[in-house]
């Protein structure tokens, strides 16, 4: 639970994950004991103001030490550790007198409150670590927090008082530290806007859907923006991935084709022969950035990333998961892509629908009530053939693509055998590999689902969680790039009864796929403007709440 925890000994808690749990025990509860983390600008800000003293420097007085000389001295990033309080704490500056007496001083980057105090966060942090150095045998009657934005210097008193409270606040962590679920999110608190996790911890959200019958059930506009950082794809055959400095470079002989910021790269997807340098895979992991590969084809065959999430206990519930709970869930996903599916021939067609329109529209009532899986996968099977019977009348006539080979096929693959099939299979390749990105970050495991039946390789719960993203972000994509002649028929190629896309053919999709994960949208739940890439990020987290109790049911995006 702690890296400050040794193999065989006591588990100990920081004190800045003291000043987290007194500003927010939510906060505390996903990034100590399930190992969240997210960082954002003011998380930065506050490391290069502490970038002065983060490096173990100076001079530290043993305890009970009288030297003159030492007066005034001090010491930088000193880590002291209390075992009979189970807390840790790297001071940022301790000064000393010279006669035994020191005082701890804590770095902020922010403002003190605005009579001119500390915050109440800082001011057990500070405590604490006064206390802890009393612990090792130091004189300490105060400790002082420099605040770096208003240039204010606090001084706080170490007294029986302030101890007594810092002790029970350590005693009341270490009850929510034992519970395996998270406390509740704050209500409308300023607090969560600027909170680096807010993407993690979904305050509004859960609570909107918790509340969903409220008066006040649509969260406020506080959802974080997308990160800048992108997926990179390398499909030129024999180019090596190297890095050199902060910039990811490929090679393909001694031409340089590439150099990209590593900040800017968000997975590394890999197609085909394209090797990479284990400088790279260090590298990456380091950042928690997944490597993805592809076939020349464009499945998608494996994924590489550091190490597992340490929130077991989503990995936890999801393995021992009731099975009505699953079939709960994945009713509401295989609602969501036929209700998806519904609207977006509504939308689209090129000819009247309406038969096929109504018919999807009552197979995704039927979905709801049935209780048995095969039942399920029946419904949705009926559902995909009426779908996909109506598919190309969605696609104009100007195309030169061959339409009517898939009227004939139908949805079908490995190989597909026409070059819609291998259009809609190479960007359901890509939705997954998403799926499967976004599920790991959360803590899931991508290869255990609710739906679809674990098999060897399959990223059962990545499928699962692409069902209602499959309209909106692939077949909307396939259906964009061949009405607007993105692709034509020659960027297929056909052999032995099967079809892929060519290399210039995959080069334009990728570019569409990323244009459509982009796209920003008004968020049908929660009313705010997002990408379809952050609503992916949200759909998996609002799962791993429902599948931890959070949440009483899985509610699936739906397009309007």
């Amino acid at each position: 639970m702690s890296e400050e925890a040794g193999e065989d000994g006591p588990v100990t808690v920081p004190a800045r994950m003291v000043n987290e749990f007194v500003y927010c025990p939510r906060l505390f509860h996903l990034e100590w004991v399930q190992g969240r983390f997210a960082s954002n600008d003011d998380v930065e800000a506050g490391l290069y103001m502490h970038r002065v003293v983060d490096h173990p420097g100076g001079t530290m007085p043993d305890p009970g030490v009288h030297d003159d000389v030492l007066a005034g001295r001090a010491a930088r990033s000193v880590w002291v550790t209390s075992l009979p309080m189970r807390v840790t704490a790297k001071v940022d500056i301790v000064r000393s007198d010279g006669q035994g007496t020191v005082v701890p001083v804590d770095y902020k980057k922010g403002h003190p409150d605005p009579g001119g105090d500390p915050w109440a966060s800082d001011r057990v942090q500070s405590v604490l670590q006064a206390l802890v150095l009393r612990d090792a045998g130091y004189d300490v009657h105060e400790a002082e927090i420099w605040y770096g934005e208003t240039r204010q210097q606090v001084t706080i008193p170490i007294d029986d008082a302030s101890a007594a409270e810092a002790r029970a606040i350590i005693d009341e962590l270490w009850r929510v530290a034992a519970d395996p679920e998270a406390p509740p999110p704050l209500v409308d608190s300023s607090k969560c806007p600027r909170c680096s996790l807010v993407g993690i911890c979904l305050p509004d959200e859960i609570n909107a859907l918790r509340q969903r019958d409220a008066e006040r059930a649509r969260p406020r506009r506080i959802v974080p923006a997308d990160p800048d950082s992108r997926p990179v794809y390398i499909q030129e055959q024999g180019a090596v991935v190297g890095v050199r400095g902060e910039r990811l470079q490929v090679h393909l002989g001694k031409d340089l084709l590439a150099s990209i910021r590593l900040i800017d790269v968000g997975q590394l997807c890999l197609q085909g022969n394209v090797n990479i340098t284990p400088q790279v895979m260090r590298e990456l992991f380091a950042r928690e950035v997944p490597v993805c590969w592809f076939s020349y084809g464009g499945w998608f065959t494996g994924i590489a990333h550091g190490l597992p999430g340490k929130n077991v206990d989503i990995r936890r519930a999801q393995y021992t998961i009731d099975q009505d709970v699953a079939l709960g869930a994945a009713r509401r996903m295989i609602e969501g892509k036929i209700r998806n599916s519904r609207t977006l021939l509504r939308r689209n067609s090129r000819v009247d629908s309406s038969d096929k329109v109504e018919s999807l529209a009552a197979l995704g009532g039927k979905v709801r009530s049935v209780e048995r899986f095969e039942t399920l996968l029946g419904l949705e099977g009926a559902a995909a053939r009426v779908y996909f019977s109506a598919f190309t009348q969605m696609l104009t006539s100007d195309t030169d693509i061959p339409i009517n080979q898939f009227d004939v096929n139908g949805r079908s693959r490995r190989p597909p055998p026409d070059p819609v099939n291998a259009l809609l299979s190479f960007g359901y390749s890509l939705l997954v590999k998403d799926l499967t990105v976004t599920a790991l970050a959360v803590g899931f495991d991508p290869y255990f689902g609710l739906y679809h039946r674990p098999r060897f390789g399959r990223p059962a719960l990545a499928l699962d969680l692409a069902e209602e993203f499959r309209p909106l972000v692939a077949e909307s994509m396939a259906l964009q790039v061949l009405n607007n002649g993105e692709v034509t028929r020659r960027d297929f190629v056909s052999r032995a009864g099967g079809c892929q896309l060519d290399k210039s053919g995959r080069r334009a999709v990728l570019r569409a796929y990323e244009r459509r994960m982009s796209h920003e949208i008004k968020h049908p739940l929660f009313g705010y403007r997002t990408t379809y890439r952050r609503a992916i990020d949200i759909q998996c987290r609002l799962l791993a709440a429902h599948l931890v109790g959070e949440l009483d049911e899985y509610t699936p995006f739906l397009t309007r």
